[in-house]
């Protein structure tokens, strides 16, 4: 009788879809309870060890199988204090909506010789096995247990990671379950705080159902509503300039200020003035040098989130649930990864050849495997997990939906952008004195475009050329101006730079940043709109993005005639980049916890970048479970703690921001 293997993928799709590569005859069986899930049977010679010829069965999970719960005594919000559960027993059990898919594990482990785990390879994958892996236990404590090591479901990809398996880490394991632990207790402690103490100032305004709190959510809120009151708090300042301009040739060449600009007007005026009074300018310095646009990275996970809400109108969550299913159709490698650079094993011509065929950027494929690679860009992140993110098969248009298109698009044009030469330039520099003073002027021509004929997401345009001008040479200006401007406020946080500062603090990790901002969307903590393309007047109440630098009045010599300028621009059109505005909610609850002035602040992501690190070092080796859920929940229960005895100052921020009443002091 044959040896039978058991195999389990983290989602239905993979289990087809491998199952369909290594089996050439497959018989597929439905699982009672289970719609989606199937188990799929075959024959398969295993190149590794004892295993060789097998019966294989592969069937699938959906994701986690196991929850985590507190005690029966502990679910009624009223049966005990809420930091309570900072030490309440947790049980963990398999969630009612996966009883059918964990009967159907252990009742196929019962009879196989080995368990080999099909999960996607990053930590929360690892810990899904772990959970497969505990029921198959249970059915039958014998069986080995080994994990597939695969990054896209290409056919002679699954079939080398078919035939190399290895050991389920473990640490990556108890990693999660640290996460899944802290979140739950911290979560549950803060978010039953905060509802029972402050929901009832405000059941009359809006109906929630809980005022929640999360250790991701809170410094993620945050970043948006410090952003809100830099914009809402800036002070403009009113700043004055030089500027030369000197007709040649027929061109207009601006010289600009090396210093750029001053706030006092006295001193401008005074360096104008000797501008003026020297009458002539001099050529100090020319310079012509070959210059460089760098092609893009490989893609990584976080730069897929900012460019799908940048370029393709996708937020994260979408561009994720997008890249996802691309992947489980086996069109793009996995897309959840840190790694910004290729093994030098791999063949990324075998990758770009089957771009070929493509009408759109099939000729500049072919021009890649004809003479114009070139070896893509190291960047400083590799996971050991898995590659950037890439295509793995050619798919046609007509075989995706338009989202789809999109992001594959997308994918696609990185990668060969990645493939390709440096876009290829010259710059030309014109330095002179006037007076006391030095002003320069930049041109540029771009030589040889590169991967910028494949990826139209960069911009690098050749501006007007300089004129000739001699070293040494003098010459009156046509035209000398001192002009006014004001400083400007940034803009509201958009989703890029959120997912960058989420990035740079270790608040979440690649694979769960989007589902944190959708939850404070969800929470009713902020809402988006459209980012304007073109600035608005600074002081409009709506929030529009700042005022344009520069323009105004001006004096000088020659046509520079004065007047007001581009300062008070009005709103364009929107640019498809969404922004983020706290509502009075989220606002309220960030400015609380900032007005308790404790450090490090809940509100701040300083505590939850800690808890990263720590579970980085779990997974390293260097920490156990047990001591970081220990220290973790100590730092944490003490903040609680000092929260509690001052729950008047976050009262007093709902009034004032909530309840709208005014001289509200903390």
């Amino acid at each position: 009788m044959p040896t039978t293997i058991l195999c389990v993928a983290e989602k239905p799709s993979i289990a087809k879809a491998v199952a369909n590569h290594l089996g050439q005859r497959v018989t597929t069986h439905n699982v009672q309870g289970a719609t989606y899930n199937k188990n799929y049977e075959f024959d398969y010679n295993f190149n590794y060890g004892p295993w060789g010829q097998c019966k294989v069965i592969f069937t699938s999970v959906a994701g986690h199988i196991m929850g985590s719960d507190f005690d029966i005594r502990y679910k009624n919000w009223g049966s005990c204090q809420p930091q309570e559960l900072f030490d309440a027993r947790i049980n963990t059990f398999v969630a009612e909506d996966k009883r059918a898919i964990a009967e159907n594990i252990k009742r196929q482990a019962r009879y196989a010789k080995a368990l080999y785990i099909w999960t996607d390879c990053d930590r929360e994958g690892e810990h899904i096995g772990g959970e497969i892996r505990d029921l198959a236990v249970e059915s039958n404590a014998r069986i080995q247990v080994m994990r597939a090591k695969f990054s896209n479901i290409e056919r002679a990809h699954v079939v080398q990671a078919a035939n190399r398996p290895i050991a389920l880490d473990e640490r990556q394991v108890n990693a999660v379950s640290a996460r899944i632990e802290l979140d739950l207790r911290i979560g549950s402690s803060f978010t039953r705080m905060q509802t029972l103490s402050l929901k009832s100032m405000i059941d009359h305004l809006q109906e929630i159902k809980a005022i929640s709190y999360g250790t991701c959510q809170f410094p993620t809120l945050g970043f948006i509503v410090d952003r809100y009151f830099r914009v809402r708090n800036f002070v403009p300042e009113t700043f004055w300039k030089l500027q030369v301009i000197h007709k040649r040739d027929g061109i207009n060449v601006n010289f600009n200020w090396k210093r750029v600009h001053l706030f006092d007007r006295m001193i401008v005026t005074i360096l104008f003035e000797r501008c003026i009074a020297a009458k002539v300018a001099k050529v100090t310095k020319l310079q012509t040098k070959p210059t460089s646009k760098w092609k893009p990275l490989p893609l990584t996970t976080v730069e897929l989130q900012k460019c799908g809400s940048r370029f393709l109108r996708l937020d994260s969550q979408r561009v994720m649930k997008v890249a996802e299913d691309l992947y489980t159709k086996g069109y793009i490698s996995y897309p959840r990864t840190e790694t910004d650079q290729f093994d030098a094993g791999i063949d990324l011509h075998v990758i770009i050849q089957k771009q070929t065929e493509d009408d759109r950027w099939g000729p500049f494929a072919q021009g890649l495997i004809d003479s114009a690679f070139s070896r893509p860009r190291n960047g400083r992140n590799n996971d050991q997990a898995h590659p950037p993110i890439h295509p793995v098969n050619y798919v046609a248009p007509h075989g995706l939906n338009d989202e789809e298109k999109r992001v594959y698009e997308f994918v696609v044009r990185r990668f060969l952008a990645c493939c390709s030469e440096d876009a290829k330039g010259e710059s030309s520099t014109v330095e002179l004195t006037y007076g006391p003073e030095t002003f320069t002027a930049s041109g540029l021509i771009v030589l040889q475009r590169n991967y910028l004929d494949v990826y139209p997401y960069d911009k690098w345009e050749s501006s007007r050329q300089l004129p000739r001008f001699t070293l040494g040479e003098t010459f009156t200006p046509n035209e000398a101006k001192m002009t006014d401007g004001k400083t400007s406020p940034p803009g509201y946080l958009t989703e890029p730079e959120l997912i960058a500062l989420m990035d740079v603090n270790g608040i979440g990790t690649d694979a769960t940043m989007a589902e944190h901002i959708a939850k404070i969307k969800e929470r009713a903590y902020v809402t988006t709109r459209p980012r304007s393309g073109q600035a608005a007047e600074y002081g409009d109440d709506d929030g529009a993005t700042p005022a344009a630098r520069g323009g105004g009045r001006g004096r000088g010599r020659g046509r520079g005639r004065g007047g007001r300028g581009a300062g008070a621009a009005g709103r364009g059109q929107t640019t498809g980049v969404q922004e983020f505005i706290p509502t009075t909610l989220g606002t309220a609850l960030i400015k609380g916890y900032d007005d308790l002035g404790f450090e490090p602040s809940l509100s701040k992501p300083f505590l939850r970048k800690e808890m990263e690190v720590h579970m980085r070092a779990i997974c390293a080796g260097t920490k156990t479970k047990h001591d970081v859920v220990h220290e973790t929940l100590e730092k944490y229960q003490e903040m609680y703690m000092r929260t509690v005895a001052r729950l008047d100052v976050l009262k007093l921020s709902f009034r004032k921001y909530v309840l709208g009443e005014q001289d509200v002091q903390p």
